[in-house]
């Protein structure tokens, strides 16, 4: 499979236009986009026998209209609720055909919308930016307190499809079959959540990189493993491999810095050095003797020697926000090395320290929000933006991670989509988890990735360990769960 290419909606609708000025008739797309949802309907739901089709006054009603005509010639039951009346020409010719075969259409909700086999969505569409206004908001919350699955057409209404979150009520969908082009704002944070199983159809339109539409994005996923690494040399030697120096593990937190360190051997560093407390060192030892572990007191730091030895410097798990940690941090900054930079690193960040041109930064919202001195609530109302600020800001490859990951590069002046990775799963969501990932993108840097491949192939190894550990349930998932399908998924 090859990366999957998203768009912000005015991309997609000029995609439209510019497909109905090759002679494809804006009825026909309308008409197309019904028999794709119908057509997946049916794959999806072959049990379904009772719809509730929910119609609004746009286009996407047009499609919701097609949809219904479709389900009642097939032999299915089909209610069929109206928010308003048509408005377009299109969605006007579509809703008559559908009254033609005797359809008929009601102008408020089914008082028996939880007895329906699935409730198809066609409200609203990529146009909402703002909050659902009355009676529409109502209309979401009763389909939502139904309990019933909901296919959503293009996007679950309510949602922006642009910036991926919901200002008020949403439709939380079971599954959305998106059209012409896939929209940013499936892919991460809210929206993701909200569209379930995504399933997308380009109804016939032209490519939007023939029609010179860039992406704003690209999606990867598991498949997108395939070629993340070449094959190693029959020769190659530990040192070939890279050496990766993990710095941190203050006092009570030595696991942190052990997760990042054993991450780092598991997916393929010939080297893995830890600079830690005195304190921590032991157990290091005992649980991974693979790692070479060095003490480094209060009020000194990793020594001269060590630091040039390394390949790449891991900075941040366990660190603390002390002098201990800030010591550390100056020390690793000053080697010059490429680094990757989590957890309390970034909190020294959001301090005034500086991260190299060659790092990787990977915060998660709450470091974010304070990176750039803002509420979380602001960073996850637009997560491509605020990724953008924050690659701006640093002048690195920014890692926002969350429900579908960000990549962004900074380091350049070229403009470049960012990425999202479409893996992961709410039961990486516990402690260590980040500090894992940060071990993961040091092992890649060192064996040679350059700084964007290393984390966008990183996000996407760690988000995909986590739904091969999720097979056995979310909840209890722990970081260390991780170890063993990393190893899998870097070597498969």
């Amino acid at each position: 499979m090859q990366d999957h290419p998203l768009y912000r909606s005015d991309s997609v609708r000029e995609l439209d236009r510019l497909t109905i000025a090759s002679g494809v008739a804006a009825i026909e797309l309308m008409r197309r986009a019904g028999w794709a949802a119908f057509n997946w309907l049916q794959r999806r739901y072959p049990e379904a026998r009772r719809i509730c089709v929910l119609c609004g006054p746009g286009n996407n009603g047009g499609d919701g209209y097609v949809v219904a005509r479709l389900a009642r010639e097939a032999g299915l039951e089909v209610q069929l609720a109206a928010l308003a009346e048509p408005r377009s020409d299109e969605a006007r010719a579509v809703a008559a055909e559908w009254q033609r075969i005797g359809g008929s259409s009601r102008s408020r909700l089914p008082d028996d919308l939880d007895r329906a086999d699935l409730i198809v969505d066609a409200l609203f569409g990529i146009g909402i930016q703002s909050a659902l206004r009355e009676p529409a908001a109502s209309w979401v919350r009763a389909v939502n307190d139904s309990g019933r699955p909901v296919l959503a057409l293009d996007v679950p209404s309510g949602l922006d499809a642009d910036r991926g979150c919901a200002v008020g009520a949403a439709v939380q969908a079971d599954s959305t079959i998106s059209f012409v082009g896939r929209k940013q704002g499936l892919y991460t944070g809210r929206g993701r959540a909200l569209a379930g199983e995504r399933q997308f159809d380009d109804l016939g339109a032209g490519s939007a990189a023939q029609s010179g539409i860039s992406a704003s994005a690209i999606a990867i996923d598991r498949r997108s493993l395939s070629a993340a690494l070449p094959k190693r040399a029959d020769d190659a030697h530990k040192g070939a491999a890279g050496h990766v120096l993990a710095l941190g593990g203050d006092l009570g937190m030595g696991g942190a810095i052990r997760l990042a360190a054993e991450a780092a051997l598991r997916c393929g560093a010939g080297l893995v050095s830890v600079a830690t407390r005195p304190e921590h060192v032991g157990a290091l030892l005992a649980g991974r003797p693979e790692c070479m572990a060095h003490a480094v007191p209060e009020h000194e730091v990793p020594p001269a020697d060590l630091l040039a030895r390394a390949t790449v410097l891991a900075i941040g798990p366990g660190l603390g926000r002390g002098g201990w940690g800030l010591s550390m941090l100056e020390a690793g900054l000053s080697a010059g090395k490429p680094s990757v930079l989590d957890a309390d690193a970034l909190w020294h960040v959001a301090q005034g320290a500086r991260p190299p041109k060659r790092a990787v930064i990977t915060p998660h919202p709450g470091e974010a929000a304070r990176l750039l001195e803002c509420s979380v609530e602001d960073i996850q109302s637009d997560r491509f933006a605020a990724l953008r600020l924050l690659a701006e800001r640093f002048r690195c490859v920014v890692l926002l991670k969350g429900n579908g990951s960000l990549i962004a590069d900074g380091s350049t002046q070229d403009p470049t989509p960012s990425y999202v990775v479409d893996a992961g799963n709410p039961g990486l969501a516990v402690g260590g988890s980040g500090d894992v990932l940060t071990g993961v993108i040091a092992a890649l840097l060192a064996q040679g990735l350059a700084p964007l491949q290393a984390a966008r192939i990183g996000a996407l190894l760690h988000a995909t360990a986590g739904d091969v550990a999720a097979e056995q349930g979310q909840r209890g998932l722990l970081p260390s769960d991780l170890m063993s399908p990393l190893r899998q998924l870097i070597n498969a």
